[in-house]
């Protein structure tokens, strides 16, 4: 016997329209599912436009939406998204992908990033290269990853730091008795300390009224910063110790990287290391044409005697590297070839 289907009811045609749409919905969302790994990289940094961190941010951004990964980055730039030390908190806690970081402000979460407060550390502008290029570079990077929880891709960086005084620096005599401000980590009140001087702690935006009143007598600054400041205007005198060269971490919460897929992470870390080396260029050239711009705007420059600073500060910093648990590190430091 032949049966001849019913017509459908309006109420199995309604039923049949609805699972046709939750069966639709789903294989949308399934499809949405398989390209989630597309998304925009939130990457917030505390300069404006014309800084290297802005233009090696700028560089990132170009190389890896170059490549074939569907990533984007968003840059939020001038401090909108907070201090650098409460961006690197909101990467270590999932919230921001991506910052610039100074290794000074993280101290209290990573105690390999005080090896970059030490003074004196680099022979001379290639070795510095070498060190955030090099075997011991990656060491440090991972070494602050595994205490953070923040991926360090690579370092920017590039300003030398100078002494910035309101009275003359003929030598180093002249330092004796200086109330000098300084950032408050061991290695750098004890060596400075040991040059004569008193380290002085003073908030950032009361410097240049504190020059003026004589509260303090100088500062550690580069060319660069000295210049932005309009430090030189109170405190013409800029000693070149030279005394380090910036390092500044280019990072990345590890719970963004653990989104990618692999290719994905070969063409961050390709773009960071690419942007990297453009943004240290690019701060050395601006460091160098400050400081031709201060000495036009009456700034007077003072040669110091740079070995003899070093032999004067050697051992009592090498103490305070020991108890830092750092003595291994700076000497893969020194050692970089």
């Amino acid at each position: 016997m032949t049966h001849t289907p019913k017509p459908l009811s309006r109420t199995s045609i309604a039923r049949l329209g609805h699972g046709l749409l939750v069966g639709a919905t789903l294989f949308a969302g399934l499809g949405l599912g398989a390209s989630a790994q597309a998304f925009d990289l939130r990457f917030g940094h505390g300069g404006t436009e014309d800084t290297a961190y802005h233009l090696g941010a700028t560089r990132f951004k170009e190389l890896l939406e170059q490549s074939d990964t569907d990533l984007g980055v968003q840059i939020m730039g001038n401090s909108v998204l907070g201090h650098e030390t409460e961006m690197f908190e909101q990467q270590m806690a999932g919230a921001l992908d991506m910052s610039i970081i100074n290794p000074g402000l993280i101290t209290d979460f990573s105690d390999t990033a005080n090896v970059f407060s030490i003074p004196f550390l680099y022979r001379d502008q290639e070795h510095w290269q070498t060190v955030l290029d090099g075997e011991v570079g990656r060491e440090i990077a991972d070494q602050i990853t595994a205490e953070t929880g923040v991926k360090v891709l690579a370092f920017f960086g590039g300003g030398k730091r100078q002494i910035v005084s309101s009275r003359a620096l003929d030598s180093l005599e002249d330092l004796e008795g200086m109330k000098l401000r300084t950032n408050p980590t061991k290695p750098l009140i004890t060596a400075w300390s040991a040059l004569g001087t008193e380290p002085t702690v003073m908030a950032w935006k009361e410097i240049y009224t504190g020059l003026q009143l004589g509260a303090i007598d100088g500062l550690l600054n580069e060319a660069e910063w000295i210049h932005r400041m309009r430090f030189h205007e109170v405190a013409p005198h800029i000693g070149l110790s030279e005394h380090d060269i910036t390092v500044r971490l280019l990072t990345m919460s590890e719970m963004t990287w653990d989104r990618l897929d692999e290719a994905q992470q070969e063409a961050v870390m390709d773009a960071a290391y690419q942007a990297a080396s453009y943004a240290r260029g690019v701060q050395l050239d601006q460091d160098s044409e400050a400081l031709d711009l201060l000495v036009e705007e009456g700034a007077t420059l003072h040669e110091l005697d740079r070995e003899k600073m070093q032999e004067i500060v050697s051992e009592p910093l090498a103490e305070v590297i020991e108890e830092m648990g750092l003595t291994e590190l700076h000497q893969m430091i020194v050692n970089a070839e």
